[in-house]
């Protein structure tokens, strides 16, 4: 007899519902604990400066983020960056927004498969998501070589980089339906999952997600200090 399928929501985590970015505040404690050189803020440091002036992109800080992580990586030990992955979620895995965290907890009560979809490292989310209620997680995972020190390789980063593939592999491995599914999101990188959900919801979007959202006449939740607004 074939197994009954299980409808989905699918959630991007950093921003979306965690309040921060889990790979920036993981970036920042292996500097702490000195896994990464203190040097590795200079990678990030003026994109951080722009944007907190309002006069960069999030996303190029993100990217420079990313950048200063690929390279101080590769020797880092597994134990390291496990470590400082701990400690961030123990320390912060509170840290979400109202909107979201209630919706997750409403979904799990109506049993959905509940689905994140992140570019942040599979370690990091493997420590936040279970905490949240997550019944799997993808994110970008890097090459162990000898010694359990990381080689620097992302492995299979064209899937993890593409949301609507790894929903789909999802989809099929853990028998889900997307009827009546959900997707939320902040940013145009979660728009290729986005449109294949039946329910899209755009919380907190970026410039260009909230464009894309008007055009198609999705959902637009906005969470403003201790108020949600449906714009």
């Amino acid at each position: 007899m074939e197994r009954k399928k299980r409808r989905v929501a699918v959630f991007d985590v950093d921003g979306t519902i965690f309040r921060s970015s889990l790979l920036i505040q993981l970036v920042n404690r292996l500097i702490e604990n000195g896994a990464f050189p203190k040097e590795t803020r200079k990678v990030y440091e003026r994109d951080y400066e722009k944007w907190l002036n309002r006069e960069g992109d999030y996303q190029e800080y993100i990217h420079a983020v990313v950048e200063a992580f690929n390279m101080h990586l590769k020797g880092v030990h597994y134990g390291a960056l496990a470590d400082a992955a701990e400690e961030v979620v123990e320390e912060q895995w509170k840290r979400v927004y109202r909107y979201t965290r209630g919706l997750i907890k409403d979904l799990k009560e109506r049993d959905y498969y509940l689905l994140a979809v992140s570019h942040s490292p599979k370690t990091v989310l493997d420590k936040f998501c279970p905490r949240m209620g997550f019944n799997k997680a993808y994110g970008m995972v890097y090459e162990i070589g000898p010694q359990e020190c990381f080689t620097g390789v992302v492995l299979e980063e064209h899937l993890i980089l593409n949301k609507a593939a790894i929903v789909k592999r999802a989809a099929e491995k853990e028998s889900l339906t997307l009827a009546h599914s959900i997707g939320v999101g902040d940013t145009e990188t979660d728009i290729p999952f986005l449109e294949m959900v039946a329910r899209p919801i755009c919380f907190n979007p970026n410039m260009k997600l909230y464009r894309y959202a008007r055009r198609m006449k999705w959902e637009v939740i906005v969470e403003r200090k201790d108020v949600v607004y449906e714009l």
